[in-house]
């Protein structure tokens, strides 16, 4: 219950808001304000720890790939695929070439559904004035018809390729337990065809909301990887905010060299910082590192919505990044229509590889694997004894890595509404809520509470 907006000066006023269900997983928004100024932005993740890290010990070195998965029900393919790359990489075994595409192909399928559900379930309601799905069901039925379709065709890739829909079971270490026949393939290619027309009206439609101004001031970090727009490998590389750095990148074993966590006391989510500074990963880092190696197509819909060529354009001065966190559901829209269209494109050149999967012998040593999720770039090192036990573990999520530039944007954006003039606790609290969802945070498989705890204070007389 919040106190009255006319309440005396002296007084600590709190807004508690106990349901949002646009917002993955639970979380609590700490704000105070002090003479209408912000002394404090804390993101609260208090979901209980989940130690994946400790109980992957002693694991065989083929489990981590079912095992992980099951850290989030939208994005398990992401989990899957870091997990494969970290362990091939310590026994020194390479996947590429047929079964190198399978796995684009289905990790085209992850940034289908899951670029889609956050458009039209978790996003989109916020530019429209509608509370939740149901309220933007009733009002604009035919595009969220729309996205459910497009939803269904990346829950269709995945099915296929995976074994199911839902934590796949036919991903293995060196590949896939089993692998499509070009007949299998046939039909989902059909349906891709009908989902690109979909993808391209939702780059329209979304290019019609209105966008608040706003900057996140923080580097963007994301995989780049020469001739294409990096998905399932690359290597990770830095936008930083200050225009006068260069970009820079650096060698997916010195990740942790340079992307430093530490444990602070409001969240069971690690804090992490990028050689010292904030940085943001996601949609927004991959446009700006990679945008230009988009197909034409998902190009020419980047500057229909408004997005401008890629601030990293060879043979063009660098030009100006993105980095209004508003306008992330622009270029999700156009990363959705490039991974239907790269879909088709695997498919139409798909031939079976001779065996589903390469032999990953099991030695000892340590790896290092990253892949970028529908929310940003996910590491996955493991270190193995000679029989291939897992002795150490690391996983570092994209939303561990953006909670700290998210802390900061929602504090830039709260301050910048104050100077404008008086701000109601009720326009606060969406103004909170809208900057937390731009950026997406998977904060665990599924969608619960954010609780907004506004403390407002002046000085006593």
């Amino acid at each position: 219950m919040s106190e009255p907006a006319d309440a005396p000066v002296s007084a600590t006023r709190t807004v508690r808001i106990p349901e949002l269900t646009r917002v993955e997983g639970e979380a609590a928004l700490h704000l105070r304000i002090h003479d209408g100024t912000v002394t404090e932005a804390r993101l609260k993740i208090y979901e209980p720890p989940r130690f994946f890290e400790a109980f992957l010990r002693g694991r065989a070195h083929t489990e981590p790939v079912d095992l992980t998965s099951r850290i989030c029900g939208i994005c398990p393919v992401a989990y899957q695929l870091s997990a494969c790359r970290a362990v091939e990489d310590a026994c020194h075994v390479v996947v590429d070439g047929r079964l190198d595409a399978l796995r684009r192909l289905l990790y085209c399928g992850e940034w289908i559904e899951s670029q889609t559900l956050h458009i039209y379930l978790l996003h989109a309601p916020d530019f429209l004035g509608c509370t939740d799905l149901l309220a933007l069901a009733d009002s604009h039925r035919a595009h969220v018809e729309r996205g459910l379709r497009l939803k269904q065709a990346g829950n269709a890739v995945v099915e296929l390729l995976g074994g199911r829909a839902i934590h796949p079971v036919s991903v293995r270490v060196g590949g896939f337990h089993r692998t499509p026949t070009r007949a299998e393939l046939r039909p989902l290619a059909e349906r891709l065809r009908r989902a690109l027309d979909d993808a391209w009206d939702t780059v329209r439609w979304v290019a019609g909301f209105d966008f608040p101004d706003a900057v996140c001031e923080a580097d963007l970090l994301a995989l780049a990887e020469p001739g294409t727009y990096a998905i399932q490998s690359g290597i990770p590389t830095v936008l930083p905010a200050d225009p006068a750095q260069p970009p820079y990148s650096f060698p997916v074993q010195d990740f942790c060299a340079h992307v430093t966590e530490e444990q602070v006391p409001h969240s069971t989510a690690l804090h992490s910082h990028l050689d010292g500074r904030l940085h943001l990963t996601g949609s927004l880092a991959r446009y700006a590192v990679s945008g230009h190696l988009l197909s034409p197509l998902a190009r020419q819909a980047a500057r229909e919505a408004g997005l401008g060529d890629p601030p990293l354009t060879p043979g063009r001065p660098r030009g100006e990044v993105c980095r209004n966190p508003y306008r992330s559901i622009l270029v999700r829209a156009v990363e959705v229509l490039y991974a239907v269209e790269e879909a088709l494109r695997i498919i139409d050149a798909y031939e079976p590889p001779p065996r589903p999967y390469v032999d990953v012998p099991a030695r000892a040593g340590v790896g290092h694997g990253a892949t970028e999720a529908p929310r940003g770039l996910l590491y996955h090192r493991y270190a193995l004894d000679a029989d291939g036990r897992i002795t150490d573990a690391c996983l570092v999520p994209p939303t561990a890595q953006n909670q700290a530039a998210i802390e900061k944007d929602v504090h830039t954006q709260v301050r910048a509404a104050l100077a404008r003039g008086t701000v109601s606790d009720t326009d606060l609290t969406h103004l909170c809520e809208r900057a937390v969802r731009n950026h997406d945070p998977c904060i665990s498989c599924s969608a619960h509470f954010l609780d907004v705890d506004i403390r407002r204070e002046a000085s006593r007389v």
